[in-house]
């Protein structure tokens, strides 16, 4: 009999992160505080805040001019004109609007309220927001070459935020930057327990890891956007945009 096992640890004593902070020093630091070093098979999972952070994806509400759209969006949603200003511009589509929330594809492909943008854990004053990574997948290839450069081990590194979904409530961690495993894990064609052929199963499982390091990272004020995930050899070479679903695949839209 085979024992699988997944641990998640969530890493202490990640300080603020500021524009141009090394986030590779900043995660191998906090494992030397618990005895830990990076081993083959690992993966490092960080919160989408901390990565836009250090790429310096802050916007001050003060510095934007909204358009008449941005205005007429503002209206609709009952929001900061400001705000709707910034979603447009990282957005492809606005999908669906109602008062307080407003759902786009953003122009990573993702389907999310409000382009991904908030100002939680950004700053005690509210006037400033902040942006998703430019390039999420990219931004997990250079954290992971950036850690294999300082520890000679190059763990699987996603990069999450918490998204909701089109039906069922509640927010959930997901991956929207991959580098380093498989995000999309193709089963068909491999035997169950019967030995018969699989015929449409498809794992997202880097969406499965993201959202068990949520639950360790926590959402309001534990301060802990690294969570180092053991156990389960992650590899092989994947994208986070590898789980996005074609638009003629869509049934939601």
């Amino acid at each position: 009999m085979t024992t699988r096992e997944l641990s998640l640890t969530a890493l202490p004593g990640i300080p603020d992160v500021r524009p141009g902070d090394d986030l590779a020093a900043l995660i191998l630091e906090a494992l030397k505080r618990i005895d830990k070093q990076l081993q083959y098979g690992d993966a490092i999972v960080v919160a989408q805040k901390i990565v836009s952070k250090a790429e310096g994806r802050r916007v001050r509400l003060a510095d934007v001019i909204p358009s008449p759209e941005a205005v007429k969006l503002a209206t609709a949603a009952h929001k900061d004109p400001r705000q709707m200003e910034l979603v447009l511009r990282e957005s492809r589509e606005v999908l669906r609007v109602r008062p307080g929330v407003v759902v786009v594809e953003d122009r990573r492909g993702l389907v999310l309220a409000n382009a991904g943008i908030d100002a939680s854990n950004v700053t005690n004053s509210g006037d400033t927001l902040l942006l998703l990574p430019e390039d999420p997948d990219a931004s997990a290839v250079r954290l992971r070459e950036a850690l294999r450069k300082k520890s000679g081990v190059a763990p699987a590194v996603l990069v999450v935020d918490s998204l909701g979904r089109a039906w069922r409530l509640g927010t959930v961690g997901v991956a929207i930057g991959v580098a380093g495993m498989e995000a999309l894990l193709d089963l068909r064609g491999r035997p169950d327990m019967n030995g018969r052929p699989l015929q449409t199963s498809e794992l997202g499982q880097a969406d499965e890891l993201a959202a068990g390091a949520s639950l360790v990272m926590g959402q309001s004020d534990e301060r802990c956007p690294v969570v180092l995930a053991r156990g389960l050899d992650f590899g092989g070479e994947g994208k986070a945009a590898d789980l996005l679903r074609p638009r003629t695949l869509d049934m939601f839209r």
